[in-house]
């Protein structure tokens, strides 16, 4: 910086335009408000179906986000601008100081251009005696000067300098829009950029990172993975092939790495995967051009820099091991998965392990569980955390198809069920906070798909057995309302409440042979259960509440409900014992430790509405959900509480047939016990008055009676496939 533009720097129209900006975040707050609390807010609540249940409500939803964003890059913007002014201002009082210091030295300080400047003395040192009245100086005292004058233009360059920079990267994060990357002030993004810059450098020589080094790069990984101005400077600052390189020379380092040094190898490979998957959401020309880098060296073969590997890892192998963890970007997420689902599916079913794992023996990307050599198992999870990829990764039947396919030939069968579970769901792998979104078309088209597969008679129970057991159980609980129509038949929407886009998209024998194999799975089973019982609860709690919501006879609408439940839970239990009686006593520890740890998750599953009843409009119009205990959703909280305890099973040891036996009428009591405890707790929550021995066995008959009924959809699926 020039020693004039600070010295007689005008920073009015900095001081103005700071003015505009804190004018302009105030209104964008304002509007945020708005658009959380009115647009959006009426958005998640309509009763909205066709082309208004995706279209509109997707761009009503993104567009208020745009208005957060705006906000927070608003916010961040005044604030960088505000920080930096008073620090120049501070400089400028700082230098004009140091020069009226010297001025009374007889020193004359003068700007020489292109940030240069010099310090002379008025009067030379051998006429000082002659002029009494001009004030002694020294070499030292010049040279003081210029030290003083060069820290302040220093320091003032480096602010005006990392401002704009900061504000570069700021705007250049989103081509349209803008970015959610939120500062409390200059000092805070500088830093995490200066940051990225330095361990940028340190990783161009891996070889020479100690562990010290390595423990360094991980506490500032740690701090700032979510920070998007870090996260992009960092991995543009590695470049596209740097990436790739630099953890196939991490990986060879520390192969065999085992405790504390493991850890923290596992604790690098999380981290890192987090700050890509923050990169990846800009738009700036240099995270362009490092997306297209590291696809185009997926068929790269990455040998550390110490060659001593025989064979080495794919890129893609690399990339993948790198997307276990974090939400990537949707549309980088489809060019990847569109890449590698070409080559997967060139290999055909039965060959796609002999694709990628046959003659890679030495290859393990990944530090602790897993080898990385299947990059599919990498990307599946790395769509789990990004529903709306995952949507876009099976709405191809011939792709999902194939991806089931494989699950016979390699182990990708776990990953595989969360990325379905998401892409049917609408919710990400591990959030259980989010309000679960209605579904869409796609999204149950997906579902039917999935359910299709399942049915087959040859080999289709077998995806069960194949590591997507537990997420079929959780898929078939997401889709509760749809699942209830099916069995109830068109027309059933006034009891079998749902918000969902396609409510009878679901065919009734795929959905009977779906939840019969699914039961043979411990935790797929439990998924179920709890799922039924969470619907139940909620439908039981809306339609107690507001007998508007259904025009008859209020007791048919319970009669509806609980044999609906007899049902669903009968296939359940009928599917359970016959697969016990098959397998003999194996399962009984298995299902009492699924049932309680999913339990524990389907809590979550209240609390986000995933079942998608419609609460009232008198109670506030939105979907159930709400803290167990307490607020809507409360009665099917308390339901999984005593579900829980209830189904467990304590099985004798006189044999299959008799424990399943045993067992199958207990599960069917309790199936009838649970729905009229549901009834009493929603009759009491809301005080409504209905005689109750008549009532209690109105929910009993049902019950039972859709228990029967499930022996004889089970045995018509079977012939139908037969």
């Amino acid at each position: 910086m020039d020693l004039d533009a600070l010295r007689f720097g005008n920073f009015s129209k900095l001081g103005d335009a700071i003015t505009d900006w804190e004018w302009m975040t105030k209104k964008l707050a304002e509007l945020k408000k708005d658009a959380e609390n009115d647009l959006k807010a009426k958005a998640d609540t309509a009763d909205w179906a066709g082309v208004n249940a995706t279209v509109t409500r997707e761009f009503v939803n993104k567009t208020a986000e745009e208005f957060t964003d705006a906000h927070a890059q608003a916010d961040s913007i005044t604030k960088i601008l505000s920080d930096t002014r008073g620090e120049l201002i501070d400089y400028r009082t700082q230098l004009n100081e140091a020069i009226e210091r010297g001025r009374k030295k007889n020193l004359t300080v003068m700007d020489t251009g292109g940030g240069t400047f010099t310090v002379t003395m008025n009067v030379h040192p051998d006429h000082a005696s002659k002029a009494a009245h001009v004030p002694e100086h020294s070499q030292k005292d010049v040279d003081d000067l210029r030290d003083d004058i060069q820290r302040i233009l220093r320091r003032a360059t480096e602010s005006d300098n990392s401002a704009a920079k900061v504000l570069r990267l700021l705007v250049d994060q989103t081509k349209y829009g803008f970015s959610d990357a939120h500062y409390k002030d200059r000092d805070t993004a500088a830093h995490a950029v200066e940051t990225a810059d330095r361990l940028a450098t340190m990783a161009k020589h891996p070889d020479k990172m100690s562990l010290a080094d390595i423990a360094e790069f991980n506490r500032c990984l740690e701090k700032y993975h979510d920070d998007p101005l870090f996260s992009e400077r960092l991995v543009e600052g590695l470049g596209g092939k740097g990436t790739l390189q630099f953890w196939a020379d991490m990986e060879n380092a520390h192969a065999g790495a085992r405790g504390s040094e493991l850890k923290q190898m596992e604790t690098l490979q999380r981290n890192l995967s987090l700050t890509l998957a923050t990169a990846s959401f800009s738009d700036s020309d240099k995270m362009q051009a490092w997306k297209r880098d590291v696809l185009k060296e997926s068929n790269t073969s990455f040998h550390s820099h110490a060659g001593d590997q025989p064979v080495g890892a794919l890129g893609s192998q690399v990339l993948s091991s790198l997307m276990h963890q974090g939400e990537f970007d949707t549309e980088f997420l489809d060019d990847y998965r569109t890449k590698l689902f070409k080559q997967d599916r060139g290999a055909g079913d039965s060959n796609t392990d002999a694709l990628w794992v046959k003659g890679y023996d030495n290859v393990d990307v990944v530090f602790g569980t897993g080898n990385g050599r299947d990059p599919l198992e990498g990307l599946f999870d790395a769509l789990s955390h990004n529903p709306e990829a995952a949507t876009h990764a099976f709405e191809s039947k011939s792709d999902l198809d194939h991806m089931l396919g494989t699950t016979k030939y390699t182990d990708r069968g776990q990953s595989l069920g969360r990325a379905l579970e998401s892409a049917v769901t609408g919710i990400a792998a591990g959030d259980t906070s989010s309000m679960a979104p209605s579904h869409n078309a796609a999204q149950v088209k997906i579902m039917a798909n999935i359910m299709h597969a399942v049915a087959q008679p040859d080999e289709g129970a077998d995806l069960v057995t194949r590591g997507l057991g537990n997420s079929f159980g959780d898929m078939a609980a997401a889709y509760m309302p749809e699942i209830s129509q099916a069995f109830a038949g068109p027309d059933s929407g006034d009891v079998f409440i749902t918000h969902s886009d396609r409510p009878q998209g679901l065919d009734l024998p795929d959905t009977i042979r779906f939840l019969s194999a699914t039961s043979a799975d411990p935790a797929g089973r439990a998924g179920i259960i709890f799922g039924e019982s969470i619907y139940t609860g909620n439908l039981l709690e809306a339609h107690l509440s507001d007998p508007s919501l259904f025009h008859g006879d209020r007791e048919q609408v319970l009669a509806d409900i609980g044999r609906n439940a007899g049902i669903i839970e009968g296939i359940v239990g009928h599917s359970a014992a016959n697969a016990e009686i098959n397998g003999a006593v194996s399962s009984e520890n298995e299902y009492n430790n699924a049932l309680k740890e999913k339990g524990d998750f389907a809590k979550s599953w209240v609390n986000i509405g995933m079942t998608f009843v419609k609460v009232p409009e008198h109670l506030g119009g939105a979907t159930i959900g709400g803290l167990v205990g307490g607020g809507i959703g409360a009665v099917a909280g308390a339901g999984v509480d005593r579900l829980i305890g209830s189904q467990q099973l304590e099985g004798a040891k006189d044999g299959a047939l008799y424990r399943s036996s045993q067992d199958l009428f207990k599960m069917r009591d309790s199936v009838s016990q649970q729905t009229q405890w549901s009834v009493d707790d929603a009759l009491a929550r809301h005080h409504v008055r209905l005689p109750e021995s008549g009532i209690k066995d109105t929910v009993r008959q049902s019950v039972n009676d859709g228990w029967k009924d499930s022996d004889y959809y089970l045995n018509r699926s079977k012939e139908q496939y037969e």
